[in-house]
């Protein structure tokens, strides 16, 4: 006999269950509760919950991995096995063409710190993320505020300033090697307007070749990043300027008190992006500085770095390259978590 289980009425006592109800059906067994190795197959195969409904009654299990394999399998190949290939190559002795190696343990980061020229690529590869990341997160939000404003032609001028963006860079290289070369546009137009007497080196002095990459990295990131601060400054409330007039706040003090605090996080991801670029700069050194990375290397960053001593098939070592490599991981893994604390202590 089916146990009676009571139920409440809004205005009554409660009433009992007629007999057989919430039981199985006449001329039916009841269902026999799962064994055991059900039970651990449901464990480790999760299904839809019993107040499921609709569609997810019907789902199996692995069906979420199935849309996920091409992601992670795509992740595991260009991601994952590299990153442990390359830290498995940092302990041993390795040729660039392979063969056979030896393990090594840590003689590659012992010489790698002492070094001369490993530091002196770590020293440009600061210096120029030092001097473009601030550059590069105020400029283009400068830029952005001159193209916000609907005015007769804008459109032009926005798509002026992201022509660079769509260029490729060994292009920009050229044009630029060809504008700061001793006979080039620049120093050309310098002469004949008598500002100077002799061709500025811009290709030839370590140091002008240095600043001279940074201004190409500039010039081709401001266009991006304009984009960036353009979708910000649209969500910055109107209101809070028109507020900030009527108190008599002049443009500079509505700009450092209610566009920037507006677009800090903006500013934050364009810091970091444009920090983790400036590590890995390649390009520019190599258009601008040649394939030595200027005189005798001087203008050498990591990546150019790695690229000498780890990938040159004759005297290249892939052992000492993939050390460094790890070495300019953990620079650039340093730079993102300090971006990280410094946006969650600025939303604290």
């Amino acid at each position: 006999m089916a146990q009676r289980v009571a139920r409440t009425t809004l205005d009554g006592p409660p009433v009992p269950t007629p007999p057989g109800a919430g039981g199985p059906r006449p001329g039916t067994s009841p269902t026999p509760p799962p064994g055991p190795l059900r039970r651990a197959l449901r464990a480790l195969t999760p299904g839809p919950t019993r107040d499921a409904g609709g569609a997810a009654l019907h789902r199996r299990w692995w069906l979420p991995w199935l849309w996920m394999a091409p992601a992670v399998v795509a992740i595991t190949v260009f991601g994952v096995w590299p990153f442990l290939n390359t830290l498995i190559l940092s302990f041993t002795d390795a040729k660039p063409l392979g063969g056979a190696f030896n393990v090594v343990g840590l003689d590659n980061y012992t010489r790698m710190l002492g070094d001369d020229d490993f530091w002196l690529a770590t020293r440009n590869s600061l210096l120029y993320a030092v001097i473009v990341v601030p550059l590069m997160v105020l400029l283009p939000l400068l830029l952005a505020i001159l193209v916000e404003k609907n005015l007769p032609g804008i459109g032009f001028f926005r798509s002026a300033f992201y022509t660079p963006v769509l260029a490729s860079s060994v292009v920009v290289g050229l044009s630029w090697q060809w504008l700061l070369s001793d006979q080039g546009l620049v120093n050309t137009w310098l002469e004949k307007a008598h500002l100077i007497r002799a061709a500025i080196p811009f290709l030839s002095d370590p140091w002008l070749i240095l600043l001279s990459a940074m201004g190409l990295t500039l010039w081709k990131g401001l266009g991006w990043y304009m984009i960036f601060y353009l979708a910000a400054l649209g969500n910055v409330p109107k209101e809070l300027h028109e507020a900030a007039s009527v108190d008599g706040a002049g443009a500079a003090r509505r700009f450092w008190h209610v566009t920037v605090p507006g677009v800090r996080q903006s500013m934050m991801l364009v810091g970091t992006l444009t920090g983790i670029g400036s590590l890995r700069v390649f390009t520019e050194i190599y258009m601008l500085g040649g394939s030595t990375g200027g005189p005798g290397g001087a203008d050498r960053t990591l990546p150019f770095y790695i690229r000498d001593v780890g990938l040159d098939p004759l005297t290249g070592n892939a052992g000492y390259g993939a050390a460094v490599s790890v070495a300019l991981f953990v620079l650039t893994l340093g730079l993102t978590l300090l971006a990280q604390r410094l946006t969650k202590e600025d939303e604290g």
